[in-house]
This record gives C-alpha cells, structure tokens and sequence, in this order.
C-alpha cells in the first residue's frame, strides 16, 4: 500500500512550509508561507486524495 506522508512533507518543504510542532496522535503541524494557515499532515498518508488535499489547504496544487 503506498505511503504519500514522506512525498507530501517533501512537496511542502520545497514549497516553503516549515515544520511547527507534533499534534495529537501521529499528525504534524506545518506552516505554509501562501496561505499563512497550519496544516495538519498525517505521518502516514494512504490516500492520493488525502494527500492532495494537505497539498491545496497549503496553496500548493494537487501532485499526485
């Protein structure tokens, strides 16, 4: 089954976002610079859906 998590914090951090903290469980908050908003990223994404939906909340367009 694929994992998007790596590919998607990737995308982020070439786009600009920073890490900002661990949240609850196994999510991460990010800092993305284009929408001025956190993001939530689950450290295991299954779903391109999900992924690319991370990706717009972040103001990056859909990669997968």
């Amino acid at each position: 089954m694929a994992d998007f998590g790596p590919d998607v914090r990737r995308i982020l951090a070439d786009h600009g976002c920073t890490f900002d903290r661990h949240a609850k469980g196994d999510h991460d908050l990010w800092f993305s610079p284009i929408t001025k908003r956190k993001v939530t990223v689950d450290q295991k994404i299954k779903s391109r859906h999900t992924a690319n939906a991370v990706l717009n909340q972040a103001g990056i367009p859909k990669a997968f």
